[in-house]
């Protein structure tokens, strides 16, 4: 049988085996091999020869090649499927809608770049392509995502700005940081700083607009929940329902609940009304770092993850309000909660690192989370299989936040795809200074 190897390969290949023999003691086998290789009996071992360690170089340089082989296969497979989820105009009738999108690895529009710290929260504009974001370097910037540029610099707080979010109508930005202090900004008065609430007693973690726009929920390292009156600017409700730093407080759509995360390893849904707790959700190993009551949409996909079928009759008329809630730990899970019960359903297991933010996307059929695994990861939420992985960041992953905004003018007789449509855009806040805006590729 010809060999494949010339003459000269062969003889070096040889070489490398009587080297690789000698060199690693295998003295016997070397004496016995060299002895059938007639070409090779003045062959003597030299760390100088250019043979010299070549069996495991070619073996290495093998293993590499065939690891570099299975990442182009993992990124051609993403490039592919990226592809086929391309969103493409109204009435051409792709695979997947704008409405339908989910980011990829690919469709990362801008890196908007300028603050000098770690980026804490991320809010879109209900209305313009503008989006608000939040430093350790004591500044909120204000960006038009659209054009990746930075439209001014609030200046205002003296420590790190921990959150801001932008009313449902976008007339009032709130802002809170680690200086005690919630402000509030005129957004269409060029961003005047038009009140500052004091009251927290250690640094705040988080604001939000309760439904109404007429009142805000702060949580703190304090241990409390305040609830603010915007018109007159006082604190008019203090609630303490964690011994712990409380990370967040986020209200439900109609209001009357809120749901919190806290440093005791605990989330808590308080009653906005009595103050009362109504559940406990407990079961992570680490502080929990993000909480959200899933929203109406999604729930009928949970429920299918979770076997849970829905009330019927009386019992659905009174089991109105949030069915479900997400929390997201320090513990490396997420877990969704039965909100009436306080039961864990499901434990989502996938990140590498703390788990610091979540979001649902506005189809109802999945739900996205970030960490300081750097990555933000899909979940199908009718099955619980992280269906996707995306290398967001270079260092930790802080926030995210999910937009829908209209672009578009009012379409015609004529072409009615030349209409207004929404455009979702997702929003990602990291401890490398950026934030990148992530749109459908078209």
């Amino acid at each position: 049988m010809s060999s494949i190897l010339s003459e000269r390969q062969q003889d070096d290949l040889h070489k490398a085996m009587l080297d690789y023999l000698h060199t690693n003691g295998f003295h016997k086998t070397y004496d016995q091999f060299k002895a059938e290789l007639p070409n090779q009996a003045d062959f003597q071992p030299d760390p100088s020869a250019k043979t010299s360690g070549l069996l495991a170089k070619k073996w290495t340089s093998v293993i590499r090649m065939q690891k570099k082989i299975m990442e182009l296969e993992t990124r051609l497979a993403q490039a592919l499927e990226d592809n086929s989820h391309m969103a493409l105009p109204n009435g051409t009738g792709g695979k997947q809608s704008n409405t339908d999108w989910l980011p990829t690895a690919s469709s990362a529009k801008h890196t908007l770049t300028g603050h000098r710290g770690t980026v804490n929260a991320a809010a879109f504009h209900p209305i313009y392509s503008v989006v608000a974001t939040a430093s350790d370097d004591f500044t909120v910037k204000v960006w038009d995502w659209d054009s990746g540029e930075l439209e001014r610099t609030l200046k205002s707080h003296t420590k790190r700005v921990s959150d801001c979010q932008f009313n449902s109508t976008g007339t009032t930005l709130v802002t809170c940081g680690y200086d005690l202090f919630i402000k509030l900004w005129n957004v269409e008065n060029d961003y005047q700083n038009f009140a500052t609430l004091r009251g927290h007693e250690h640094s705040i973690s988080s604001a939000r607009f309760l439904p109404g726009d007429d009142k805000i929920v702060s949580s703190s390292r304090d241990h409390t929940l305040r609830i603010w009156d915007i018109a007159s600017t006082h604190c008019i409700k203090v609630i303490n329902p964690h011994d712990a730093w409380i990370r967040c407080a986020v209200p439900s759509e109609d209001g009357r609940l809120i749901i919190t995360a806290s440093g005791d390893h605990t989330s808590k849904v308080v009653e906005l009304s009595s103050g009362d707790v109504k559940a406990e959700f407990r079961g992570h190993e680490n502080d929990v770092e993000a909480a959200e009551f899933c929203p109406p949409h999604a729930v009928a996909a949970i429920r299918e993850l979770v076997a849970v079928k829905a009330p019927q009759g009386a019992q659905a008329l009174a089991n109105h309000g949030p069915v479900f809630a997400i929390t997201a730990s320090r513990d490396k899970t997420i877990k969704i909660w039965d909100v009436n019960s306080g039961q864990c359903l499901h434990t989502l297991h996938g990140h590498d690192d703390w788990v610091h933010a979540i979001v649902f996307h506005p189809n109802g059929q999945y739900m996205l989370t970030a960490a300081d695994d750097h990555t933000i990861r899909i979940w199908d939420l009718k099955t619980g299989r992280c269906t996707r992985k995306i290398e967001a960041h270079v260092q930790f992953v802080t926030s995210m936040s999910w937009g829908r905004q209209v672009v578009g003018t009012q379409s015609s007789d004529k072409d009615p795809t030349t209409g207004p449509r929404l455009v979702n855009v997702l929003a990602t806040t990291g401890s490398d200074q950026s934030v990148k805006i992530w749109v459908p590729t078209r």
